[in-house]
């Protein structure tokens, strides 16, 4: 559509409307409305994990009160891909939007098992594209562009409306030797680039990083070297969704002789659904069952677990503590953490590095190249998009204001003039013609936290309320001699609006038996690790109260060496 084109369509319809309600100023929560007269569609809905602090919380998502409030008007929604951050929020979308869901075959396999875990039955409404499809929803014609990401089926958005074409770079990155073969479609952004692209909205996740960001393929190379070398047990950890980095591993074990165990809920059921749609393939016999790892010799021997991030009750994280059922560390075997280090879970991952430097474990933490590249294009490769699409409007998205502000500093760098580049915040509704664009009001956003019954509550103090009334809280204390490791007295467990009724005496005194059998049950080791021990005494009590009350109570342990 050449410029007249378009502004003389901007005279005749309404302007576009683009809201954020989340994935600008924090990472994770990234959902964000396209409006044309009354068409609405939706672009990912995902969620984030919660801060330290949130007791209860399991994770948060975004307001969707604007989606909902419009809810007859929801043509569809686009999925760029299947990452949390982008898709962890749709069941309680879907759940009151019943409307189409795009996304290619390997983000619809993951979405399809989380809306059934929610009973959800959503078959008839997931709608699969390839890259290079193009759909109509209302007055908004979609092409799905094909990007390279960390896991597969990512996807850039082509988002054609009476105004101009607005497009959406996804999570992306610039991999041109892409251990799938599937590589990033220069050629179509540069197509959109020539037609005129009226607004860009792209990845700022890594705004700051100066250069390229390495390829998939040189992590497989750095890897095949510690394959030569290794002489014992191999233990990689890496993100479940990262097929691309288990395909590389399972590759490297067909090549060296060794078998492959997949250890860990996460990486079996994403690994499933990667198979079933030819996304991870291996040879008959190569993966094995973890407790058959135990038979084998340990130089035949790959283990992929999850838990790169020192979660406390992982896969990875009971191996370091030897408390895995099926795989145990030995002396002389290596464990690589190939996955980078998300700010705040330092302490929990050096915790596991120490464990398992004390089973005699030669620990690799790969955070970097050559052992983990990020999924997420650098400063070069933001400029080169930026080149490419040429756009008349750039909206920075997907990051901390840190990286947002950075990244429009890369756009001013460009040639952009500074009074194009459109700095918002969630909520913000970014009004766009042909000749203006402006932010034209707000909309009701902010965060909402769902925790372990799967229920939502709009703040934390509600929810904590809710409980108190309902399930109450448990304070359980413990104290455990630093020199022996053993129980010093009696737990104590306090309570607070739970209702307990006249037999209140008798099943607190049972729970406190139950915090003094967790600790005497686990090792030393575990007994030396708080956050370990807390883990295992809020997972004891909170299944026997299920089971003794049906009662879910906000449960916190806290431990007092003596």
């Amino acid at each position: 559509m050449t410029t007249r084109a378009r502004i003389e369509a901007s005279r005749t319809h309404p302007p576009l409307q683009i809201v954020p309600l989340g994935g600008i100023g924090e990472f994770g929560n990234n959902c964000t409305v396209l409006r044309c007269g009354s068409d609405l569609i939706v672009v990912d809905a995902g969620l984030m994990f919660p801060e330290e602090q949130a007791f209860g919380i399991d994770f948060v998502i975004p307001d969707m009160t604007y989606i909902l409030e419009h809810v007859k008007d929801v043509r569809g929604i686009l999925l760029t891909h299947g990452h949390e951050d982008h898709i962890g929020a749709l069941p309680w979308l879907y759940d009151r939007a019943r409307v189409p869901v795009y996304g290619s075959d390997f983000t619809l396999g993951l979405v399809s098992r989380k809306l059934a875990e929610h009973d959800l039955p959503a078959e008839r409404h997931l709608k699969r594209v390839k890259a290079r499809d193009e759909i109509t929803l209302g007055p908004f014609t979609i092409e799905f562009i094909q990007v390279t990401h960390s896991i597969p089926g990512s996807f850039g958005l082509a988002i054609k409306t009476p105004v101009g074409t607005v497009l959406h770079s996804g999570d992306f990155k610039m991999d041109q030797t892409p251990s799938d073969g599937r590589t990033f479609d220069f050629q179509t952004f540069s197509f959109y680039g020539d037609q005129g692209v009226l607004a860009l909205l792209s990845d700022s996740t890594n705004a700051e990083v100066p250069g390229f960001s390495g390829s998939e393929r040189t992590v497989g190379e750095a890897l095949d070297g510690l394959f030569r070398k290794a002489s014992g047990r191999i233990v990689i950890s890496t993100f479940a969704s990262n097929v691309h980095r288990i395909q590389q591993v399972i590759d490297l074990a067909v090549a060296h002789r060794r078998k492959v165990a997949l250890v860990g809920s996460s990486m079996i059921s994403t690994s499933e659904v990667a198979g079933r749609l030819g996304y991870l393939k291996a040879p008959a016999n190569t993966l094995i069952e973890p407790g058959e790892a135990k038979r084998l010799a340990a130089n035949r021997v790959v283990v992929i677990a999850a838990g790169s991030q020192g979660e406390p009750m992982s896969a990875l994280s009971r191996i370091a503590l030897d408390d895995h059922r099926e795989v145990s560390i030995e002396p002389g075997d290596t464990v690589v953490l190939s996955a980078r280090i998300i700010p705040g879970n330092e302490k929990s991952i050096n915790r596991v590095v120490n464990h398992l430097y004390r089973r005699g474990a030669d620990v690799i933490v790969g955070g970097r190249s050559p052992l983990h590249v990020s999924g997420h294009a650098s400063q070069e490769e933001l400029r080169i998009l930026l080149t490419l699409t040429r756009p008349r409007y750039f909206i920075p998205i997907h990051g901390e204001l840190r990286q947002i502000h950075n990244h429009a500093l890369l756009a001013e760098q460009t040639g952009l003039p500074r009074e194009r580049i459109l700095v918002g915040e969630a909520g913000d509704v970014i009004e766009l013609t042909a000749r203006e664009a402006r932010v034209a009001g707000r909309v009701q956003v902010g965060r909402v936290f769902v925790d372990g019954t799967r229920e939502e509550v709009d703040e934390i103090i509600v929810r904590d309320r809710r409980h108190l009334s309902e399930g109450g809280i448990i304070l359980a204390v413990v104290a455990i001699d630093r020199h022996t490791g053993r129980p010093g007295g009696e737990p104590e467990i306090v309570s607070r609006g739970f209702p307990v009724g006249p037999d209140r005496g008798e099943i607190l005194g049972e729970a406190a038996r139950v915090v003094r059998r967790c600790v005497e049950a686990a090792t030393p080791e575990e007994r030396a690790d708080r956050g370990v021990m807390k883990a295992l005494i809020q997972r004891d009590l909170k299944r026997y109260f299920r089971k003794t009350l049906d009662r879910r109570p906000i449960i916190i342990s806290a431990i007092i060496e003596t």
